[in-house]
């Protein structure tokens, strides 16, 4: 079967069509990705603390006194909890009804058609299975059609697939989280810088991709210092910084205003609406970071000569 694929032509393996069918598996994937990446994150953090409370010549450099016994009494107590959770991975335990605890079969996990075949419901206990399951399975194939379309047929459009799905999975966990976690922002960003040095980007050089990383992050950086030493309030997070520079080290320094931009207008405009539905989260704010990916897939398919064209640049 493998050398029959590999005898297609890439007008085929890399068509839209093509792309969409692969598309739709890995959004299944990225559904996993967003729900199990955040609580893998929150095991580790939990970790961290436990160390930390555990930790008595720390304690001791930072207070000058020894640790409390209740510190590292809670130390152990949370060891001992982190250690007796089921363990926890992308790959592993095979994917279960979040209410009942059912396995989900081969079958009740095909893309799109399990969820229409199941009416949206889990097969043992009847509760619902989020809408979202399959909006992102679909919008991950629409995602990897519309690149397929736009940048041709070549091995680079498959990487961008996976920048692609990279940026997805960024904006879903922010706009639950308000997190953009480091194990997925800093190897973008480390990725678009080799591949530029590879040569696999055609049209950004190596030099291009640095300086949109430093642009990138700086930009973002000095909003965020100058916002703080005026209020004396943190108006961005870290994340958003790591996440432009990943963009930036993909798409090059010019591409910075024009995503930014973007971002800025969507965002101004969906909070606006949250604003007047009442639909605003504790604290009144929205996640920047969703905006940030979309602008930066909004460059990448609308193409940044055309964008900057649009700009008058």
């Amino acid at each position: 079967m493998l050398e029959g694929l590999a005898s297609l032509p890439l007008d085929v393996l890399l068509s839209p069509w093509a792309l969409a069918l692969l598309g739709l598996v890995v959004g299944s994937f990225l559904n996993v990705v967003v729900y199990r990446l955040p609580l893998m994150l929150e095991r580790q953090w939990w970790g961290d603390v436990a160390a930390q409370l555990g930790d008595g010549d720390s304690f001791k450099r930072v207070f000058g006194l020894a640790a409390p016994e209740r510190l590292a009494l809670a130390a152990g107590g949370l060891e001992k909890a982190i250690a007796g959770l089921a363990p926890l991975g992308l790959a592993r335990p095979p994917s279960r009804c979040s209410a009942c605890g059912h396995q989900i079969r081969w079958y009740q996990n095909i893309p799109v058609l399990s969820w229409l075949v199941l009416r949206g419901k889990c097969s043992a206990c009847g509760v619902g299975i989020s809408l979202r399951y399959p909006l992102v399975e679909v919008g991950t194939g629409a995602l990897f059609a519309a690149l397929a379309w736009v940048l041709g047929p070549q091995w680079p459009t498959l990487l961008w697939c996976a920048v692609a799905a990279a940026l997805l999975v960024l904006a879903l966990i922010d706009w639950d989280t308000t997190v953009l976690p480091d194990a997925m922002t800093l190897p973008l960003l480390w990725a678009g810088l080799v591949a530029a040095a590879l040569g696999w980007l055609p049209g950004l050089s190596l030099l291009n991709s640095v300086w949109g990383a430093v642009a990138g992050y700086m930009s973002l950086y000095s909003v965020y210092l100058l916002f703080k030493l005026a209020t004396g309030k943190e108006g961005m997070g870290f994340g958003d910084f790591k996440l432009l520079a990943a963009l930036g080290a993909w798409l090059g320094w010019k591409a910075i205003l024009p995503i930014v931009l973007t971002a800025s207008i969507i965002g101004a405009l969906v909070g606006l609406l949250m604003k007047l539905t009442g639909s605003l989260r504790e604290g009144r704010f929205v996640p920047f970071g969703p905006f940030l990916a979309g602008g930066g897939l909004f460059v990448l398919l609308a193409g940044l000569p055309r964008v900057l064209d649009w700009m008058g640049w």
